[in-house]
């Protein structure tokens, strides 16, 4: 598989702050890469110096073949970013911004009217199309922001945290979206989100601590290094889960045993059948490999 972003031995330092110390990963054409750390771990500062919004101390950053540092422009055409903050001007409406945008791009005329029709439908922007976006609801500003940056076909497409504080039904349209664009046109999805069932979908993850990458993979070898099985065992009593002799939890209806893997889950059930009349087996969550890899949670920065 050709590597559409190349990311080697990265660094940038703000004062005494080490934000991003020597990291080193690459995207796959046409993946679903997650890019997980808390608030402060470094993903912003490497995404805007992907961007070549940010200088860099060292390192090289190639995108699609373009090295920012040789051919920056060229790079940057090949991104669409969604970037944690609206970029959107809110005195104009969403038909303006839209425009604007296109210009930038040399896509104006029958160019622009026919793309605008595509982007309409596929994010469903009839209704607010000709709204001015100061007011516009924190979803429709959202999409809004995702139209803006797919207007030019980019390559890539850089998604920072786009679901935060979305509701479901926004967030599901979205996530509509990105799987048909990858599906139909082959788009690479960069993403960095604080909701590990959105990590979870992705091809490869990468984990941020500090700066430092701390943990990288599918996730489900993220799952089998740092985390083990669970068999949630139902109808049992507590002393029944005492005789496993294992770490165990309550849960509805029963207790939830913590196995090291599925063979050994497999060794239990053969080993005590009586037990398991109702039980199901499943695997760590991606919550766990990031309190497991980082000591942290997602969602604060509190050592654990």
């Amino acid at each position: 598989m050709k590597n559409v972003i190349e990311i080697k031995n990265l660094c940038k330092s703000f004062g005494s702050v080490k934000a991003v110390q020597d990291i080193s990963f690459s995207v796959g054409e046409g993946e679903l890469f997650a890019f997980l750390g808390i608030n402060g771990a470094g993903k912003s500062t490497t995404i805007n110096i992907m961007c070549s919004c940010l200088s860099k101390d060292s390192g090289s950053v190639i995108i699609d073949g373009d090295n920012t540092d040789i051919s920056p422009d060229r790079a940057k055409k090949k991104l669409g970013v969604v970037f944690q903050s609206s970029t959107l001007d809110g005195s104009l409406s969403v038909l303006d911004n839209l425009r604007f945008r296109a210009a930038l791009y040399g896509i104006t005329g029958n160019e622009f009217r026919s793309r605008l029709d595509e982007i309409v439908s596929l994010l469903d922007l009839s209704e607010i199309l000709k709204r001015q976006v100061s007011r516009l609801s924190g979803g429709q500003r959202r999409k809004a922001d995702i139209a803006r940056a797919l207007f030019h076909r980019p390559r890539i497409l850089i998604l920072d945290e786009p679901t935060t504080g979305l509701d479901p039904q926004t967030r599901k349209l979205i996530w509509s979206v990105i799987y048909k664009l990858r599906e139909t046109e082959g788009m690479t999805v960069f993403l960095t989100t604080h909701y590990m069932e959105e990590a979870a979908e992705a091809d490869r993850v990468v984990i941020l601590d500090s700066g430092r990458i701390t943990a990288e993979g599918t996730p489900l070898e993220l799952k089998n290094k740092y985390t083990g099985d669970f068999i949630s065992l139902y109808g049992i009593s507590e002393e029944d889960a005492c005789s496993l002799g294992l770490p165990f939890e309550p849960i509805k209806d029963g207790y939830r045993i913590s196995v090291s893997d599925t063979a050994e889950a497999t060794r239990l059930i053969i080993s005590h059948p009586e037990l398991f009349s109702d039980y199901e087996i499943t695997k760590g969550k991606m919550d766990d490999v990031f309190l497991a890899a980082t000591g942290k949670r997602l969602t604060g920065g509190d050592k654990k």
